[in-house]
């Protein structure tokens, strides 16, 4: 019974997914792509030497986060650069699809970096720091570009909206750091109150999760020069996703101010990370489009821009990201890794197994337990 309540559950909330999903395409995406049809002319005049630029900066971009994921896990198991985009790119896909996707993505991120080897708390280290570091960067180069534009464009009050969303962001990420480094003790007691209430949480591995983290922190705070590159790739993953929109704009003819571009940029994306829709499907062009205009870009031009822009950054990792989950568990590597897994299981079952000998003394089977055979013993 409770498996049939779950499963309905879990229909429920699916469903409710896809109707916001169409609600969201029909009502704020599809309108816009309508007025971007009027301007026929600007599909007819496009540069497609720009849009294949573009489409490689944004590649650019996912290797740029691919590699700061890199830098933040330990050296051993070394994973190739090809396998680690393709956990990246299956964990985006899985973001773009459903409404705070950044949690169920983590947990997929999770799950196949420790399918490749990587220790359980290696893994939450650098997905936590790579989420959280990449949010401190945006927001720093968001608060620049705000100091240098704000006395030529004026204040807009969305520029506090974002502010104020940027400062929880770092407040989080701050208050985590801290009680994770100076207060150890407490962040343990907190997540083993937590573990005794939670029936899928173990108490004293959770303990050693959080001892671990911990000691992961102090090994980064030691270490500048890890610190240097995990800033570096943060910062090129932002900027060339922006260059990327920067690019995908002047295809259909518009320039744009390159300090007004990461300030439209920086406020579109700090207000994708409050979890309302998917990777902040319909957010991102309602409010992008309308800045951009602000900046002096006609509608249409921003428009057919964002919503070309939008089709690299958003839409297309989906499907690419379905494959790369297909070939990490289809490809060699997965299949050798569930060949090596059913041996396993086999020698340990064969190990496990009773046995079956002639006792000449009764002539007759006995069977002799793993016990009895000191399997399992010291």
């Amino acid at each position: 019974m409770k498996r049939r309540e779950s499963g309905s559950r879990r229909a429920v909330r699916r469903t409710i997914t896809v109707v916001l999903l169409i609600l969201v395409f029909n009502y704020l995406v599809l309108p816009r792509l309508a007025a971007s049809r009027d301007s026929a002319d600007l599909l007819r005049r496009v540069n497609p030497l720009l849009l294949l630029l573009a489409l490689g900066l944004e590649a650019a971009s996912l290797v740029a986060y691919t590699v700061l994921t890199r830098v933040t896990l330990p050296k051993e198991p070394a994973l190739p650069l090809s396998r680690l985009l393709r956990i990246q790119m299956s964990t985006k896909a899985v973001t773009n699809l459903l409404p705070g996707g950044s949690a169920a993505g983590g947990t997929l991120g999770y799950r196949l970096l420790t399918d490749e080897g990587v220790e359980p708390a290696a893994a939450g280290f650098a997905l936590a720091t790579v989420g959280l570091g990449s949010a401190v960067v945006l927001n720093l180069m968001l608060w620049i570009a705000l100091l240098i534009s704000i006395p030529f464009n004026g204040f807009n009050p969305l520029y506090a909206t974002a502010a104020v969303v940027g400062a929880g962001l770092l407040a989080a990420a701050a208050g985590l750091v801290v009680l994770l480094v100076k207060g150890t003790d407490r962040a343990e007691h907190i997540l083993r109150t937590l573990a005794r209430h939670l029936p899928m949480l173990d108490e004293e591995t959770t303990s050693r999760f959080v001892h671990k983290l911990a000691d992961r922190l102090h090994d980064l705070a030691g270490n500048p020069g890890l610190i240097r590159q995990g800033v570096l790739w943060a910062s090129l993953n932002w900027l060339l996703d922006a260059a990327a929109l920067w690019v995908f704009l002047r295809a259909f003819g518009a320039w744009l101010n390159p300090v007004n571009l990461v300030v439209a940029y920086g406020l579109v994306s700090v207000l994708a990370a409050i979890p309302i829709t998917p990777g902040g499907l319909g957010l991102v062009e309602a409010v992008l489009t309308p800045t951009l205009v602000g900046f002096g870009l006609t509608k249409s031009t921003a428009t057919i821009g964002v919503l070309a822009w939008r089709v690299a950054q958003f839409w297309l990792p989906i499907p690419l990201g379905g494959l790369s989950y297909a070939s990490l568990k289809l490809g060699p590597h997965g299949r050798r890794r569930r060949l090596a897994a059913m041996r396993s299981l086999a020698t340990e079952a064969s190990t496990m197994a009773e046995k079956r000998v002639w006792d000449e003394t009764t002539g007759e089977y006995r069977v002799i337990r793993p016990e009895e055979r000191g399997v399992g013993t010291d």
